[in-house]
């Protein structure tokens, strides 16, 4: 035991809490999509039920190895690479709408060659809106109020990746879009400015709308949602599994609306949660949700940099928020969404990109002295000592 503490006490640094959350969630992430996919695999995979098992096992591990690289890198590095990974984001998402893999009646994905992996543009889209968010704001304080030099940057940035990632994903752009909101409010942008983003957005939401794959799908279900005397059919499975799990729930591995339930390792995974760990086990995994934002909000809190609080904050809050529209929608809270439930459901690429985004929280909340010593990290920071000395 002394072996394994002294081992996450030198190389898992940051926030203790996140760690703790995030392999909870983890693991019953392997338990959940196990459950939920013995029959899918049992029909697809010819018999092999344990298919689905091993390769989210591998895609939780490769998540969290992404983690622990991306939390032992000064976050301060992140601002130069989001810049680049944003202009080759419009591109990508460019090319996704007009001729994009289409899985689940939905084209948000483009099939990568050699490897057949299916890659979701809008995941790399949405972490480097958010760090170069962060790093514009943080630059801007002191002229925050000038609209031409401080202000018009950002707004360009937003309405036009918010209105790309629309085209095939609108939940995703609404959700990144309100994320935004927050970072400029928290950032001191003028509520005047605040105004001008949302007509922006709904210009923006308009044109996607207008153009976009999923304007009939996402009419549809707001329609649906609003309808009294028709449930769609996902929502009433979902109900069902609620309804059944009680307040202890069926136990691991004995759900039977997995059978029946659309997308039970995706999009209404939770209803699977409810289920067979009861009201007792939601209530646990909303309670690590609300921890990981309150963590996340106190590193925002406690970093020295306005670039560290904003990056903490808005990527606190995008997973988060993410977490509550999944779990409202498989409560009946919300219109059916196609956002997976970060950390749980299964996935490739939003797998990769939360872990990402847990470890740039976790890069923040180390504070601003680096006790790894790295030669990179030592170098920046002589580089910031001679620009201050200058």
């Amino acid at each position: 035991m002394n072996v394994i503490k002294d081992w996450a006490y030198k190389n898992l640094k940051g926030d203790p809490v996140i760690w703790f959350i995030v392999f909870l969630l983890s693991m019953l992430s392997i338990l959940v999509v196990y459950s939920s996919t013995g029959s899918l695999a049992y029909k697809m995979m010819e018999g092999d039920t344990e298919y689905y098992l091993f390769k989210h096992s591998a895609l939780v591990m490769l998540s969290l190895l992404a983690m622990w690289v991306a939390h032992k890198i000064d976050y301060r590095y992140y601002a130069k690479l989001s810049r680049l990974a944003l202009w080759l984001s419009l591109p990508l998402l460019l090319f996704t709408w007009q001729f994009g893999t289409n899985i689940n009646e939905a084209s948000r994905w483009i099939t990568i060659p050699l490897i057949n992996q299916a890659f979701q543009p809008s995941d790399l889209a949405k972490l480097a809106l958010v760090i170069t968010l962060a790093s514009m704001l943080s630059k801007r304080q002191k002229s925050i109020d000038d609209f031409q030099k401080a202000i018009i940057p950002v707004l360009v940035w937003i309405g036009l990746i918010c209105a790309l990632i629309a085209m095939t994903n609108v939940s995703t752009a609404i959700l990144l879009f309100g994320t935004c909101m927050l970072m400029l409010f928290i950032g001191r942008v003028p509520m005047k400015y605040l105004a001008i983003l949302m007509i922006i957005g709904v210009i923006a939401g308009g044109l996607a709308l207008t153009f976009g794959q999923r304007t009939g799908t996402a009419v549809s279900r707001v329609q649906s949602f609003f309808d009294e005397d028709e449930t769609p059919f996902q929502a009433k499975q979902a109900y069902i599994a609620i309804a059944t799990g009680g307040l202890t729930g069926k136990g691991p591995g004995q759900s039977d609306q997995r059978n029946y339930l659309p997308h039970p390792y995706s999009d209404f995974v939770f209803a699977i949660v409810l289920e067979e760990y009861g009201l007792i086990g939601g209530i646990s995994v909303l309670f690590l949700y609300l921890a990981l934002l309150y963590r996340g909000m106190k590193a925002a809190a406690e970093s020295h940099r306005a670039y560290g609080g904003l990056l903490s904050a808005g990527l606190s809050f995008a997973l988060v928020m993410q977490a509550m529209v999944n779990m409202g929608v498989a409560v009946g809270l919300g219109p059916i969404t196609g956002l997976p439930l970060p950390l749980i459901s299964m996935g490739g690429t939003s797998q990769l990109f939360t872990g990402l985004a847990l470890g740039i929280i976790l890069s923040v909340s180390r504070g601003e002295i680096d006790d790894i010593g790295s030669p990179l990290a030592n170098n920046f920071k002589a580089k910031e000592r001679i620009k201050e000395a200058a």
